[in-house]
């Protein structure tokens, strides 16, 4: 029994794994399974589904890889990005957790998501692919550019004239009290490093780091 029970763990490990690395599937379906709202996902819609959904209890090893995967598909990394921003938030000081945290909110691509100027990191990410942004009045299209305090980032001025980005100065943004914005300028400067608090994912970080320590 314990070595069925060890094999069909393991296939639906491996499964989770390929269905996510993949990234295909639909949002909300994901979202039920990592018990996430999809709004986390760049969703803003709910499941027409009712009802109560029944679970497996998930092992230990399942919590981690849960708690791990709500953080990756929230900031759309591959699993090979993910596992290398994890090894450098290890070798930096304090928690590897907290850290990766504060590190994929200060990336780029998340940066211009909390500025408001993409609806969801995912068109953040084409956005600056696609060299709408500086930082600090210099050409920046790589999304995971790492940010600090005192970095301001502006879109570019041809670009600001578009619908995109002109339809902007008509709208509330609410940005976190590390991010100071001027939408007349199509601007924001990142005021401090941002902290554990200002992450909202609901999220363990500590399985995280369980789940590499393996």
């Amino acid at each position: 029994m314990a070595a069925d029970h060890l094999r069909r763990e393991e296939s639906d490990r491996k499964e989770e794994e390929d269905n996510m690395s993949r990234d295909r599937g639909p949002v909300l379906k994901r979202a039920r399974a990592l018990g996430i709202e999809p709004q986390y996902l760049g969703v803003n819609k709910k499941s027409k589904r009712h009802g109560a959904v029944r679970r497996r209890k998930k092992s230990e090893y399942g919590i981690q890889l849960t708690e791990k995967q709500k953080v990756r598909f929230t900031y759309g990394l591959s699993e090979t990005q993910f596992r290398n921003l994890f090894e450098k938030a290890s070798k930096r000081k304090g928690g590897a957790g907290e850290n990766l945290l504060i590190m994929l909110e200060s990336r780029l691509d998340n940066v211009v998501f909390r500025m408001g100027f993409a609806a969801t990191r995912r068109e953040a990410r084409q956005l600056v692919n696609h060299g709408h942004f500086l930082v600090n009045g210099k050409k920046a299209d790589i999304p995971s550019m790492e940010l600090k305090a005192g970095d301001v980032v502006s879109v570019k001025a041809k670009s600001q004239s578009s619908p995109k980005f002109n339809e902007l100065k008509d709208m509330i943004i609410t940005t976190p009290a590390w991010i100071d914005l001027n939408i007349d300028k199509f601007e924001g400067k990142i005021t401090r490093t941002p902290e554990r608090a200002d992450v909202d994912l609901p999220i363990e970080e500590h399985y995280i780091v369980e789940y590499y320590s393996r």
